[in-house]
């Protein structure tokens, strides 16, 4: 089977359209005002007889911005038809930051005393607890095993977790875990959390380093393991020295 090779024709460029400068400008001042209306900076084909023309836009804040204006017009015909004016930035106009939402934007020194951080009711973070029985003893066992809430950890919660503690400053790859004399999973002051993540995180008990009260990796690592101790001091006493080059010999009176 031949391939018929496809080309992009360019569009015509419309003499009509293009020089009806004065049509698109009269469209830019009744959208933006006289006042805001600048030079004419250039057009544009984008079509069979269609033109858009640029005007620089003189209003405040809108540096670098531009009004276009859009041509028409019917074949074989001579009457212009504006299509559409609008304001559009250019390549150095002054852009508001891409808009981020509110949950990627918040950050935990966000949260105040007395602030609220609502949790919607698809948080992917979140699985539905088991809070309703008849048999007390059922209660019992969910309550032990942390079942007895509304919400529960979600394994994609749990796993988001994990994977922040162990990225972050109590994880294996910091300097300081690196030039540890030994690791949070062999350390004393290192209690274990419970369930699933007890696996691979502790609780530091150890007021006198950064990371009391501090989740941190068992292959972390500071100098406050347990194991750490001062060098013991030599048991054996040094050899008198006796100088005998510059002590002076005094005779004693009989």
């Amino acid at each position: 089977m031949s391939r018929v090779a496809s080309r992009h024709r360019s569009p015509k460029p419309d003499a009509v359209l293009i020089g009806a400068v004065d049509v698109a400008r009269v469209s830019a001042i009744e959208t933006g005002g006289e006042d805001a209306v600048g030079d004419h900076i250039g057009h544009e084909a984008e079509g069979d007889r269609v033109v858009t023309h640029h005007f620089a836009c003189l209003l405040p804040g809108y540096v670098g911005w531009r009004w276009a204006v859009t041509l028409t017009r019917a074949s074989r015909s001579k009457q212009v038809t504006v299509n559409e004016c609008v304001l559009l930035p250019g390549s150095d106009a002054v852009l508001a930051p891409a808009w981020v939402p509110w949950e990627d934007r918040i950050s935990p020194d966000d949260l105040g005393p007395g602030d609220l951080l609502p949790v919607s009711d698809d948080d992917p973070r979140l699985d539905p607890g088991y809070t309703s029985s008849a048999d007390q003893h059922v209660i019992d066992v969910l309550e032990e095993l942390g079942l007895g809430k509304e919400w529960v950890l979600s394994r994609e919660g749990r796993d988001d977790a994990a994977q922040r503690w162990y990225e972050g400053d109590a994880g294996p790859h910091t300097e300081t875990a690196k030039a540890a004399p030994g690791r949070c999973g062999t350390c004393g002051f290192a209690v274990a959390l419970s369930g699933s993540l007890g696996q691979g995180f502790s609780v530091c008990t150890n007021e006198r380093t950064p990371f009391d009260g501090k989740v941190v990796s068992h292959d972390h690592g500071c100098g406050g393991h347990s194991d750490v101790r001062l060098p013991s001091p030599s048991s054996e006493a040094p050899d008198h020295v006796v100088d005998t080059l510059s002590y002076e010999l005094v005779p004693l009176e009989s």
